[in-house]
């Protein structure tokens, strides 16, 4: 009985994808921009209250006097701000931003809704590339950002190639192999770590859980222009996810390149991924909780959900940052931690729902 049900939804559910990546029915550049424009300046809004928590006492009120001009900064708050957190701030948001992305472009070309670069075991496969260039004393300017990129492709290409049977993608097996890959390159770091007699390395055991209190402006400048073009590169392509989700063969009878996208988004994704790891260590769990927060708020089609999970990406890091700094003040959390708190018990929740239109397709 309930197959006989699957059966009936399911084209249901793809000629709903199909109105919804041809039709544009429900949603226009107008709504786009009004959505970008609210969660933007929530983005705004949450970076401000963040400049002003710390140990040291620095009021809400005195920073939006001195970011407007009316007032002039001390040196020493000066250099609170503006070197120490502001950097960090702006890397949270741009590596929120970046792993939120991946999980909704994972998400939809896999079809699977816990789908994300940390739990597909690519977060890690770009920190042992990261870890290989430090122990080769390679630079943060391209050596390392490099191999972190090579680790994050090789990882997803191994995920899938063990997953794939007769030409297409178990959804379990994938999510089943993702965590195996994610424990054993995890197990490789520590290795690397305990074994090693390199200063650097022993000192990156709190950046394994993710770390941004080593932010500098360079990390912007090198990561900011790559992920901006990557990420446009993908939104391009947002209206053929739409159709991928309603499943590959009706993408094809519509005209879009499946393998191709995905070669595409694949490289893309380990690219931008593997370079933002590189900086803040393994951030788990943005990419699933985001996204699947603005699709209930705004809907599935990715036209709109592409660019709102990229900035709800930016204000969900930039908070669970700041709360990882202030909540044991003086001393902190590594930021990976806050995420796991509040992504295991998301994660476990849609392993349950298994009525979704995700699971069942």
């Amino acid at each position: 009985m309930r197959g006989s049900e699957d059966q009936t939804r399911l084209p249901r559910r793809r000629e709903r994808c199909r109105q919804g990546g041809t039709s544009g029915q429900g949603m226009t550049p107008l709504r786009v921009i009004t959505t970008g424009l609210i969660l933007s300046g929530v983005l705004i809004g949450i970076a401000l209250i963040s400049l002003s928590l710390g140990p040291a006492k620095i009021s809400l009120r005195e920073v939006l006097t001195w970011v407007a001009g009316y007032k002039s900064v001390d040196q020493t708050a000066w250099m609170i701000l503006f070197k120490i957190r502001l950097p960090r701030i702006l890397l949270a948001g741009l590596v929120g931003f970046t792993l939120s992305i991946g999980g909704v472009v994972f998400q939809a070309l896999l079809r699977n809704p816990l789908a994300e670069p940390f739990i597909l075991g690519v977060s890690s496969g770009a920190a042992v590339g990261a870890i290989i260039g430090i122990a080769l004393g390679l630079g943060f300017g391209l050596g390392v950002p490099l191999l972190s990129f090579m680790g994050a492709l090789f990882t997803i290409l191994l995920v899938m190639g063990i997953s794939s049977r007769h030409g297409g993608l178990e959804s379990s097996t994938l999510l089943l192999t993702g965590v195996i890959v994610n424990a054993f390159f995890t197990a490789v770091i520590m290795f690397f770590i305990t074994t090693t007699g390199d200063s650097r390395l022993h000192s990156m055991l709190f950046w394994l859980y993710g770390d941004l209190s080593q932010s500098r402006y360079a990390h912007l400048s090198i990561g900011l222009p790559v992920i901006l073009i990557v990420s446009g590169i993908l939104y391009v392509f947002s209206r053929h996810l739409n159709l991928i989700v309603g499943g590959e063969e009706s993408a094809l009878q519509m005209g879009v390149e499946v393998e191709l996208l995905k070669w595409i988004s694949f490289l893309g994704i380990s690219l931008i991924t593997g370079m933002v790891i590189s900086f803040s260590g393994i951030i788990g769990f943005v990419g699933l909780i985001v996204p699947h927060l603005m699709r209930m708020l705004l809907g599935p089609d990715h036209r709109l959900l592409i660019p709102a999970s990229a900035l709800g990406g930016a204000v969900f890091l930039i908070a669970a940052d700041t709360l990882a700094r202030i909540i044991l003040s003086p001393s902190e959390l590594p930021v990976g931690v806050v995420t796991a708190f509040l992504g295991a018990p998301f994660f476990i929740y849609l392993l349950k729902q298994r009525g979704s239109q995700w699971t069942q397709g």
